[in-house]
């Protein structure tokens, strides 16, 4: 799996400020999605990223209606940079403020730590989304990250009990996981985020952007706004014409 074109790499942060800006032409209609129910939404930043960054879409969750917060652990530089142990915490405290199961939203490698906690411990999530997750085959040699990922996690590629959980990504934890991507994505293969269908509530979705920019994009608050208000008894997958969606989708195409 080859990582993606040099072209959209360097284009990345351009294309991430564009969408940060498209974020006022869509006030309307975001200022119209319906309310939440108010449970609790915790957003796992992505490599290098960190809860600022993330700070606009975890304000507009609050405006819905959700208990929506960030991590809290500081700059994600990989597993080696925070506690497991103090990411648990938080996430139970944040299970008892909204009464009831969560929903975790993680961002490229904090989409990884979504899936695994929901495998972990699916009795207290409510559901997954990831954006931009490269959790497919092919996903680290199809990373324009990689090399700095490996270089500040070098245990990650020796330690046998880290190796056979890495082997373990691609499989849907036993949740709803909504896997959204971009084919536009300038630092992983979006290929590698395209999830099989390991139980019926699994889907992907398609939109149009950057990678760094798929958490002030509108279109993806729109379709954040839509699976969070579903019933946590009635999941259903996503359907509309204006997106590419699909329970399984085909990486050749």
């Amino acid at each position: 799996m080859k990582p993606p074109h040099w072209s959209l790499a360097l284009s990345e942060a351009p294309r991430t400020a564009l969408e940060f800006a498209s974020l006022k032409l869509c006030q309307t209609l975001l200022h119209n999605l319906p309310r939440g129910d108010g449970h609790g939404v915790m957003v796992l930043p992505g490599f290098m990223s960190d809860d600022p960054f993330n700070e606009p879409l975890v304000s507009f969750l609050n405006k819905l209606g959700y208990r929506a917060s960030g991590w809290q652990l500081g700059r994600n530089f990989g597993p080696g940079s925070f506690s497991a142990e103090d990411l648990r915490v938080k996430l139970g405290r944040l299970v008892r403020a909204g009464q009831g199961k969560v929903t975790l939203i993680g961002h490229s490698l904090g989409g990884i730590y979504a899936r695994e906690i929901a495998r972990d411990e699916p009795d207290t999530i409510r559901q997954v989304i990831s954006l931009g997750t490269p959790f497919g085959e092919g996903r680290e040699t199809g990373s324009n990250a990689s090399r700095l990922y490996n270089k500040l996690n070098p245990t990650a590629t020796v330690d046998p009990e880290l190796r056979a959980q890495r082997e373990n990504l691609a499989v849907a934890p036993p949740v709803p996981t909504t896997s959204i991507y971009t084919r536009g994505d300038g630092v992983v293969n979006w290929r590698t985020s395209i999830q099989h269908p390991d139980h019926e509530q699994t889907q992907n979705i398609e939109v149009v952007g950057s990678h760094c920019g798929l958490t002030v994009n509108p279109a993806v608050w729109y379709l954040l706004a839509n699976r969070l208000r579903l019933d946590q008894t009635s999941w259903q997958p996503f359907e509309s014409r204006l997106f590419n969606h699909h329970q399984n989708a085909s990486a050749d195409n």
